[in-house]
């Protein structure tokens, strides 16, 4: 379930950046969709808002839940594609491309090997056989959005929510189209996904938090691993303009 509106004026002030440079207009920055996951859960709700920054263009994400020593409690949302493995793109067949099933293992690293569920095919992905369940995901939103979800179950304590995310051919001068050459996941993943994160005290939690990128994922989706130096990356960074995670009972 989704759509399309427009938020108020005084949002998106809030939301809106000067110096847009990048590939979506003005009017299409003022757009949000509106996602719902997840809402049989009896735990806490979670609403995520992604303001989307001057680079923002069909990006994939991934937000889940972890405890406070970074364990993965379960996953909020993944966009279709990812959740089973099915991409719009998927191969090239007579000249066009068609809707099929990828491996991409670069796309959102972390959070696969978070979650922790490994494919026949050994990667850390989901596909056909080990799909995200249907509450977890949802269309790939285009614009901004607002995900309204809930925890399976009650949670306490300090938590973590996380949002990995990723852009597919965002090149730059360090992450070039040759630092890889053998390795077609890289091809078409370039800057690696980021992830972000909130801590949120649930015992004493504030009304709003705002996310902080954290580190990036491995450029090769080989690996869970977090590497904290974002100084190599440039547009992957304006993606989002901002992220804030608001929670309730």
């Amino acid at each position: 379930m989704k759509y399309i509106f427009i938020l108020s004026v005084a949002l998106l002030l809030f939301s809106c950046s000067t110096g847009h440079t990048g590939k979506m207009s003005i009017t299409e920055k003022k757009e949000f969709t509106e996602l719902k996951s997840n809402p049989a859960g009896s735990g806490e709700e979670f609403k995520i808002t992604f303001f989307g920054g001057r680079e923002l263009y069909y990006p994939l994400m991934a937000i889940w839940l972890e405890d406070e020593s970074g364990n993965y409690i379960q996953t909020l949302f993944v966009p279709n594609s990812i959740a089973k493995g099915i991409f719009e793109y998927g191969k090239q067949q007579e000249g066009k491309w068609v809707r099929a099933p990828k491996r991409a293992p670069q796309t959102l690293p972390y959070w696969a090997h978070k979650r922790g569920i490994k494919a026949s095919d050994g990667l850390y992905m989901p596909d056909t056989d080990s799909p995200v369940p249907d509450a977890y995901s949802g269309a790939t939103p285009l614009t901004g959005f607002i995900l309204s979800s809930r925890a399976d179950k009650p949670l306490s304590g300090t938590i973590k929510v996380m949002f990995e995310l990723n852009q597919n051919w965002d090149w730059n001068q360090y992450w070039t189209n040759n630092k890889y050459p053998e390795n077609q996941n890289y091809m078409m993943s370039c800057q690696p996904a980021l992830v972000y994160e909130a801590i949120i005290n649930l015992t004493d939690a504030k009304s709003r938090y705002k996310m902080v990128p954290i580190g990036h994922s491995d450029p090769l989706g080989e690996t869970g691993a977090l590497f904290s130096d974002l100084s190599t990356l440039t547009t992957a960074l304006n993606i989002a303009d901002s992220i804030i995670v608001c929670v309730s009972e």
